[in-house]
């Protein structure tokens, strides 16, 4: 399978410009970029509540580390 490369980004660009505007491209790019946004917080949120591994909280894992 062929790479694409610039040409034919930049053709595939025009094309969606053409179909559906500069105006509601931009709402289309905000909303991607907000679902973006909210998805990294919702993986951030998701890391920080996750229960610390056997490991981390074993009081001889932390001896035998110090």
């Amino acid at each position: 399978m062929p790479d694409i490369g610039l040409p034919e980004l930049l053709i595939i660009l025009v094309v969606v410009l053409v179909l559906f505007g500069p105006g509601r491209l931009a709402g289309i790019g905000g909303a991607l970029g907000q679902a973006i946004r909210e998805f990294r917080q919702g993986v951030g949120a998701e890391a920080e509540n996750k229960p610390p591994t056997s490991t981390e909280s074993d009081p001889h894992y932390q001896e035998s580390i110090n």
